[in-house]
C-alpha cells in the first residue's frame, strides 16, 4: 500500500459539510437564516417532533468514541482516534446516504461518556458507538439505550456479530450443516466475542464454547467479569474446561474476534469440513493458508483475502433501516434480519471463497435497510396491537 497516497488521501480530513439548498440570493440567505429561520424554530418550540422534518437531526448519525479501543491499535487517544471516525462517517454517506458526524470525546469515564452523549444526543437521530473498550462499552451501550429515544448502536459489537451469522449461515448451506447440530468456539471474549457469542445462540446454534486469554469460559472459573459470568450461564453447554485446543476438539467453527495466534496443532482437532473465521486484523488468528489445509471454507477480516467479514456490510444499511422506520432503538430482531438479508445477496452465488459479499457490492445497503425498516415496523405493529389487547381487556 501507497504510503504517500495514504497521507495525501487524508489532508485536511476525509468529511465536508453540503449545503441542502441554495444560497446564493439575498432572499436565499434570508430564508436559510435571518429573519426565515425564527420562523422554523419557533415552530419547533411548540411542537418539537417538527425538529424531525425541518432539520438533518432525523437523519443524523454521532459517531462517538473514545478513543480507547480503535482498530488493532488499542488505546490511542480521542485525536488519534479521529481519522478512523471520519472514515466511519463516509463509509455511512457512501453506502446508505446516511450523514453522520465524528465526536471523539476526550474522557474514558463511562459516567462522562454517558452524561455527554445523552445532552448532545437531541442533535441526532442515532449513536454509533464506535472503538470503545470493554468491558466499559457494555455499560456504556446499555445505559444510553435506556436513556435516549434513539437507536444506539455499538458497531464493534453488533455488526461485527451481524456479518458473523450471515457468513456462517452461507458457510452452512454449503457443508450441509444445519445450527441446530453446530458445536461452534468463539476465541475472544471482549465486545466482539461477546456480541457474536449472544448473537449465535439467539439464531439457534446448537452449542457455543467462549475462550478468552485464560481459556474456556467455564463455571469453574472464580475470575469472571460480571459480563462473562453472565455469557457462561448460556454457553459451554458441555461443561468443557482448559485451554483452546480443548474446545477445539471435535468443534464445528472457530470464530476468532481476539488477536490472539493459534497454532495449527490448535485447529486440527476440529471435525471434518471445519469452518475456520480468523478475524483478526491485520494477522488473523490462524494462518489463512494453514486454516485452508483443515478447513473447508475460511474467512478473514481482510480485504486482500475471500470472505472479508467487514462490518460495513452490516452498519450502514442497518442504520438506514432504523431511520427510515423511525425506529426508538434497533432490536434483536432487526439485527437478525440485517444478517439474513446480507446472506441473501449471495445466494446464488455461493462457493467456498464467497459466502459474504464485496463491501462495494452496492446491493447490500439497500436490502439490509429494506429488511431492518420491516423488521422494525413488524415489531411496531405488533406492540401497538399488544397495547390495544391490553386497553380492551382493561
Amino acid at each position: 500500500m501507497d504510503k504517500d497516497r495514504i497521507f495525501h488521501d487524508h489532508r485536511g480530513g476525509k468529511l465536508s459539510i453540503a449545503l441542502s439548498r441554495p444560497l446564493v440570493t439575498r432572499e436565499d440567505l434570508s430564508i436559510a437564516y435571518t429573519p426565515g429561520v425564527a420562523e422554523v424554530c419557533l415552530a419547533i418550540a411548540d411542537r418539537p417532533e417538527l425538529a424531525a422534518e425541518y432539520t438533518w437531526a432525523s437523519h443524523l448519525i454521532a459517531v462517538v468514541t473514545d478513543g480507547t479501543a480503535v482498530l488493532g491499535l488499542g488505546d490511542i487517544g480521542a485525536k488519534a482516534a479521529m481519522p478512523v471516525m471520519e472514515g466511519k462517517a463516509a463509509l455511512f454517506k457512501k453506502f446508505a446516504g446516511v450523514d453522520a458526524v465524528p465526536i471523539c470525546l476526550d474522557t474514558k469515564d463511562p459516567d462522562e461518556i454517558v452524561d455527554t452523549v445523552t445532552r448532545i444526543a437531541p442533535s441526532f437521530g442515532g449513536i454509533n458507538l464506535e472503538d470503545i473498550s470493554a468491558p466499559r462499552c457494555f455499560d456504556i451501550e446499555a445505559r444510553l439505550d435506556a436513556a435516549l429515544d434513539i437507536p444506539v448502536f455499538h458497531d464493534d459489537q453488533h455488526g461485527t456479530a451481524v456479518v458473523v451469522l450471515a457468513a456462517l449461515r452461507n458457510a452452512m448451506r454449503l457443508t450441509g450443516r444445519k445450527f441446530a447440530d453446530l458445536r461452534v468456539v468463539v476465541v475472544g471474549a471482549g465486545a466482539a466475542g461477546v456480541a457474536v457469542s449472544r448473537m449465535l445462540i439467539s439464531a439457534g446454534i446448537g452449542e457455543v464454547t467462549v475462550c478468552d486469554s485464560r481459556g474456556i469460559l467455564s463455571r469453574e472459573r472464580d475470575d469472571l467479569s460480571p459480563v462473562k459470568a453472565e455469557l457462561v450461564e448460556v454457553t459451554n453447554a458441555g461443561g468443557l474446561h482448559g485451554d483452546v485446543t480443548t474446545a477445539l476438539r471435535g468443534a464445528d467453527v472457530l470464530v476468532g474476534v481476539s488477536g490472539a495466534r493459534l497454532e495449527e496443532s490448535a485447529v486440527a482437532g476440529m471435525a471434518e469440513d471445519a469452518v475456520v473465521f480468523a478475524l483478526a486484523n491485520p494477522t488473523p488468528e490462524v494462518d489463512p493458508e494453514v486454516a485452508r489445509k483443515r478447513a473447508a471454507i475460511v474467512a478473514t477480516g481482510r480485504s486482500d483475502l475471500p470472505n472479508q467479514i467487514n462490518n460495513v456490510l452490516a452498519f450502514p444499511g442497518i442504520f438506514r433501516g432504523a431511520l427510515d422506520a423511525k425506529a426508538r432503538n434497533i432490536t434483536p430482531a432487526m439485527t437478525l434480519a440485517a444478517s439474513e438479508a446480507i446472506a441473501g445477496i449471495v445466494a446464488e452465488d455461493l462457493a467456498p471463497d464467497h459466502i459474504v459479499p464485496s463491501p462495494l457490492d452496492t446491493r447490500v445497503a439497500p436490502a439490509v435497510a429494506r429488511a431492518v425498516r420491516q423488521a422494525a415496523e413488524e415489531q411496531s405493529g405488533a406492540e401497538a396491537a399488544r397495547h390495544l389487547a391490553a386497553r380492551a381487556a382493561d
